[in-house]
């Protein structure tokens, strides 16, 4: 029988091609027992187009006009933003008191490029801005901070720069108090001088030409992301972005996330007290 919801059923049959669709174009992997987890996610969207099945949502990804406007509004359907500020510190400790060092001992006239990918609401890109900041290299050396995400709706929070308390709970309050406003409701925003070190970008990460330049940088943080991915997804993106980084080029991932089994390209390496894979 198909999980029903809201008299919109998705059958195993058709929960399958769309689950494969769904990899294929967004790396994201649903194992059967999640079947109820993604008709969840979707169905709504099914709703909204009109369509009284899962199997003519799935048509339109596949073969309908306008399926590439559609795929944007799965990213954000499917997206997890579960982030907060200061999340996860030892990698970007190793990033301000080693890698930033490293990087400009070569060479102070160029760029340190630093991309976020998959930064959801922008918490972890701000969280590395201010610990840049907090270590005086901002005034002191050029740094580029990019980050990007496949949600829309998720980059125009990033953008906002406005957070409720969830997203301070890790966060020292001093640093509130310095980096951020209180507003009404509850909401902080993020100071201008803070919020604008950083570009914000739309970024499928199983697009080659979404990714390529966005890859040219020396350090990469895609944390928290290739616990959603399939293993072919990992090692396609993974490829991607050593084909296009600097080198020596660091990849930070989650701390659960581990890539040893699915690429030569990076060596992993213990740096600062984190775990970084490094391009050499």
């Amino acid at each position: 029988m198909g999980t029903r919801f809201d008299g919109i059923s998705l059958p195993p049959s058709v929960f399958a091609i769309l689950r494969d669709l769904i990899r294929e174009r967004l790396g994201l992997q649903y194992e059967d027992e999640k079947r109820e987890l993604l008709a969840d996610k979707l169905s709504s969207r099914v709703q909204e187009r009109g369509f009284e099945s899962f199997l003519d949502y799935y048509y339109l990804l596949k073969y309908g006009p306008g399926a590439e406007d559609e795929w944007f509004q799965v990213m954000d359907a499917l997206s997890v933003p579960e982030t907060f500020f200061w999340r996860e510190m030892e990698a970007v400790r190793a990033l301000v008191d080693v890698i930033v060092a490293q990087h400009f001992a070569v060479s102070r006239a160029m760029p340190l490029r630093i991309w976020c990918a998959a930064c959801a609401s922008g918490e972890e890109p701000l969280s590395i801005v201010m610990a840049l900041n907090e270590a005086g290299w901002l005034d002191r050396v050029p740094i580029e901070i990019r980050a990007s995400d496949g949600s829309s709706a998720a980059l125009a929070r990033a953008r906002q720069g406005v957070y409720r308390e969830r997203a301070f709970r890790n966060l020292p309050v001093s640093l509130r108090r310095k980096y951020f406003t209180e507003e009404s409701d509850g909401k902080w925003r993020v100071v201008a001088t803070i919020h604008r070190q950083v570009t914000w970008e739309r970024a499928n990460l199983l697009a080659e030409d979404e990714v390529a330049s966005l890859a040219r940088a020396s350090v990469i943080f895609c944390r928290n992301v290739f616990i959603y991915f399939s293993a072919a997804a990992i090692a396609r993106t993974v490829a991607r972005f050593a084909a296009s980084m600097a080198i020596p080029g660091h990849l930070f991932i989650g701390v659960s996330e581990s890539l040893v089994r699915l690429t030569t390209d990076f060596e992993l390496q213990e740096i600062g007290g984190a775990f970084v894979y490094v391009k050499r």
